[in-house]
């Protein structure tokens, strides 16, 4: 079966009165005896049924957002592995001593040998390599004389001194390869988006809201100043975990309930009225209660029900500190019992008498 959220077309944080609302809608307009043109109807409306069967029980549905929560973490992990790739081959390790292994892997000189470092050595073993043919030259030997007839007390020359090793250039380096390695921005998770649904009064008041992510985690949500009905907060590293990635963002966006008895157009307050006949035709003040505090309407004479009555500075505060507007719109109403007067009135307003 396809999504049932989205086939009875509701968010997946949706109460259990707006997933009925949504299956009468639904059911009343894919039903079989309204759709008889239509081949599928009957296995639409059997699917719209068994979602709504299923959201309509706790047990059911926690059970199924649970396994898409899962198949949403495998897919995940099953992209990540695809965006590593395969692994490389290991390269066969040859007989190499431990410098040049170093120099290999951080691109550092290996550190020079004690044959290196002394030329006396390296000529003893060319000496060695050239074997007995090779007779000796004369001044080598002339000159071990001369040093074997120096008398004793003359102090010995001092040994050819050895180039130091580049021990500190060796461990800057490692230091700074493994740096690198740890810094390295991984790969980030693609971001989590979902709807916040808020009130006018939490808007206004700046609250923080509490959201429940869909692996079970609830997070807050602080409302900015300024903000409307489809303001995007991004919550960084707020979204989903994968191994060896980096956590990725939750983008929030906000969603104004618009049941309430004030409704938002940008930053104006907009409310309905109701007014009764008596105060349309000859005007009225009346006090209603805003978020803003008590407000005074000055209803002028002979309103109708399309009337909308604007009243400046009384509505949300946006970024720069600047208010919108409060937006009354009226309703003309009648009492909830009879009046003969006005019935009266109204009869000979009809046959054109006048009382």
């Amino acid at each position: 079966m396809r999504d049932p959220y989205a086939i009875l077309g509701v968010r997946r944080n949706a109460g259990q009165e707006e997933i009925k609302a949504a299956w009468r809608s639904v059911a009343k307009a894919i039903h079989p005896d309204h759709n008889r043109d239509d081949p599928l109807a009957t296995e639409r409306f059997a699917e719209a049924g068994k979602a709504y069967e299923l959201l309509r029980d706790p047990v059911r549905r926690s059970r199924y957002d649970w396994a898409r929560r899962e198949a949403e973490l495998r897919r995940m992990e099953a992209m990540k592995e695809k965006m590593r790739g395969p692994a490389p081959a290991e390269e066969p390790v040859g007989s190499e001593t431990a410098e040049e292994a170093v120099s290999r892997i951080f691109g550092v000189d290996p550190q020079p040998t004690a044959a290196a470092s002394n030329p006396r050595a390296s000529a003893a073993r060319q000496a060695d390599k050239a074997g007995p043919a090779s007779e000796p030259k004369p001044e080598p030997i002339a000159e071990a004389k001369q040093e074997s007839a120096k008398p004793e007390s003359a102090k010995p020359e001092p040994p050819p001194r050895r180039s130091a090793a580049p021990g500190a250039e060796l461990v800057a380096a490692i230091v700074r390869r493994i740096r690198d390695r740890i810094t390295k921005t991984a790969e980030k998770v693609p971001d989590l988006v979902v709807d916040v649904p808020v009130s006018v009064e939490e808007v206004m008041s700046r609250a923080r809201v509490s959201m429940e992510l869909p692996d079970g985690e609830t997070v807050k949500v602080a409302i900015p100043p300024g903000a409307a009905d489809g303001h995007v907060i991004r919550l960084k590293e707020q979204g989903y975990r994968v191994a060896g990635m980096t956590r990725g963002d939750v983008v929030a966006t906000l969603r104004i309930a618009e049941d309430g008895p004030f409704r938002t157009r940008g930053l104006d307050l907009v409310t309905t009225l109701p007014v009764e006949l008596q105060d349309a035709v000859l005007g009225c003040e009346i006090v209603m209660k805003t978020p803003n505090g008590p407000v005074t309407v000055a209803v002028p004479a002979w309103s109708g029900s399309d009337k909308a009555i604007r009243i400046p500075g009384r509505g949300m505060k946006g970024a720069d500190g600047e208010h919108g507007d409060l937006v009354v719109e009226l309703r003309l109403v009648l009492c909830e019992k009879p009046d003969e007067r006005i019935t009266d009135l109204m009869r000979s307003q009809r046959h054109g008498l006048y009382l």
